[in-house]
């Protein structure tokens, strides 16, 4: 099979762009977990990545399930075991990890490089080719976040940035096989986060206690951000996460994950840090980047921006029939405008079923029979 141009199916035109309440929602989770550094670095006990994956994952993971009373049913168990170990068991250790060790601007570039992996896996496991837009504007993303985050001051530690890398790796599989293998029906993202958390948490349990053990002292600032990761990072962002997958195309949801390092640089300058105007430049070129992700192509920009002048202008009156009735029932692509739909009549010549009227003065619609209520037109 070969690989084919990103286009979502099934979709009107005007969906297709950017549905932007699933983007907003989704983007909500690469938010949450850019706040991972500052409480890495700030809140939890140092030297225990594995405890503080295992403690972020399994709770959550747990309450999901006794919230949803779902179990994974057929070959659901080893898909949720695989993605599990992907997306948590093997992701949190190595993120905390690679944020004990490097600095916190070295660590995002890393995670940036994510939807660059996600793109080359998609032509491989979803047989769907990125386009030439998107893949400029992922290289535009990594380029922005090391703007923002990398500087001379940066030091980089091999056993930092092996983890690093590991774990984009990790997300990147494990987000292209979430795309693949979809749900089992029925089957909401709070239920497939559940199964994923407790998955990677049983997963980090043995390993935690064999390698690393439990911190000699967890203080209530410890106590907090373990709340946080595992709630706002873990269950919340993950349910969120689960679900724009689903609705989202890869080659648009991959991109988000940019908002992580964007908005622990926005935490780092609320905590006293400044920015250069390289670091600004580099800002405005990531968040151009995930927005410019979301279209397939320049025209995409250019359709929306065109539909959005439309939109300003005032519109015309709703037809009406030559007996002076309103013009009922005519159908924009497949969407209602107004009533009941006429059936078996034309406008402009054309058949009105399934055709695009988009609200426009309809001047005359041919009738055979003029009179309305003897089931010409209904």
């Amino acid at each position: 099979m070969h690989p084919t141009t990103e286009r979502p199916s099934g979709l009107p035109r005007a969906s297709r762009a950017l549905p932007i309440a699933t983007v907003a929602l989704t983007a909500l989770a690469p938010a949450a977990w850019g706040t991972t550094y500052a409480v890495t670095t700030e809140l939890l006990p140092p030297g225990h990545p594995m405890f503080a994956g295992l403690v972020r994952a399994l709770p959550a993971g747990l309450l999901a399930l006794a919230i949803t009373r779902v179990l994974p049913r057929g070959d659901w168990w080893w898909k949720a075991g695989v993605l599990g170990a992907l997306n948590i068991g093997t992701l949190f250790p190595l993120l905390f990890l690679a944020a004990e060790r490097l600095p916190g601007g070295v660590a995002a570039t890393l995670g940036a490089a994510q939807p660059l992996l996600v793109a080359g896996l998609a032509i491989a496991a979803l047989h769907v080719r990125p386009t030439v837009w998107r893949w400029t504007w992922g290289v535009l993303g990594v380029a922005g976040v090391g703007l923002v985050v990398l500087g001379p001051e940066a030091r980089l530690d091999a056993v930092g940035v092996l983890a690093g890398l590991g774990g984009t790796t990790a997300m990147a599989c494990g987000t292209v096989l979430t795309k693949r293998w979809g749900r089992p029906a029925g089957v909401g993202p709070l239920t497939l986060a559940g199964w994923q958390l407790t998955m990677g948490g049983v997963l980090l349990l043995p390993l935690t206690l064999v390698i690393e053990g439990v911190p000699h002292r967890i203080d209530a600032g410890a106590a907090t951000g373990y709340l946080w990761l595992g709630s706002v990072g873990g269950l919340i962002a993950y349910t969120l996460w689960f679900r724009g997958i689903g609705k989202l195309s890869v080659g648009a949801s991959a991109p988000l994950v940019l908002l992580s390092p964007l908005v622990a640089t926005v935490i780092g300058t609320a905590l006293g840090e400044s920015l250069s105007l390289p670091q600004s430049l580099g800002f405005v070129l990531a968040l151009a980047a995930l927005l410019a992700a979301q279209f397939e192509s320049a025209a995409g920009v250019w359709r929306v921006l065109v539909r959005g002048r439309r939109r300003q202008r005032p519109g015309p009156q709703p037809g009406r029939l030559r007996g002076g009735g309103p013009v009922l029932g005519v159908q924009v692509r497949g969407e209602p405008v107004l009533g009941m739909p006429v059936e078996g009549e034309s406008v402009r010549g054309e058949s009105v079923r399934g055709e695009s009227v988009r609200g426009e003065l309809v001047p005359e619609v041919p009738v055979r029979d003029e009179r309305v209520g003897e089931g010409r037109v209904r």
